[in-house]
């Protein structure tokens, strides 16, 4: 299934990732990441670099969608279904929809890309019928966790996981109202 979504306004276009697009999205992706190496141990950035770049390569279940404007990928961001985790949480389990690598361009940083990709990923779960959206970060993504807030997103400490005891990476969750049904 294509999905191809565009902002008049900044003609920014949300559309699914094509074959031809994996070199600019990794690349974008890394450059995004980038400014993590500085406050990174060496061995724990290369890892991670490692892990970005084999999540790119074969996205498998997850949905690639990227942002792009003037034909310039800007913004790419991975949905994986339900049950597609990485990791494990501290306690629960992951039964909703979950987002990684969110990543835009840092020239591009401050326009509303971020936000337009985390909305496609609601818009997708809601299609989906899914009760809730989780996206995961640490405490180095401050702007992350200030834009997911400002969504609406809450913190849910039980999803959260530890890749090494010193690393926590904190889950958040928004939650999906359906729409009530009429009664006939």
């Amino acid at each position: 299934m294509s999905h191809r979504r565009t902002a008049t306004k900044n003609k920014l276009e949300i559309r699914d990732a094509r074959r031809g697009d994996r070199d600019a999205a990794r690349k974008l992706t890394l450059s995004a990441f980038q400014q993590y190496a500085a406050v990174m141990p060496p061995a724990r950035w290369e890892g991670y670099r490692e892990n970005i770049l084999a999540a790119l390569t074969e996205v498998g279940p997850a949905q690639h969608i990227l942002a792009e404007k003037d034909g310039i990928i800007l913004g790419s961001v991975l949905l994986y279904p339900p049950g597609t985790a990485f990791s494990t949480p501290d306690e629960g389990s992951f039964t909703c929809p979950e987002v990684r690598l969110l990543a835009v361009a840092p020239d591009a940083r401050g326009q509303g890309i971020g936000t337009a990709l985390m909305k496609e990923c609601i818009r997708r779960t809601r299609q989906l019928g899914a009760a809730c959206l989780n996206p995961h970060t640490t405490d180095m993504m401050q702007v992350a966790m200030r834009m997911y807030e400002r969504m609406g997103f809450v913190r849910a400490p039980e999803l959260d996981f530890h890749p090494d005891p010193s690393i926590t990476v904190k889950a958040y969750r928004f939650d999906l109202v359906m729409p009530k049904q009429k009664r006939g």
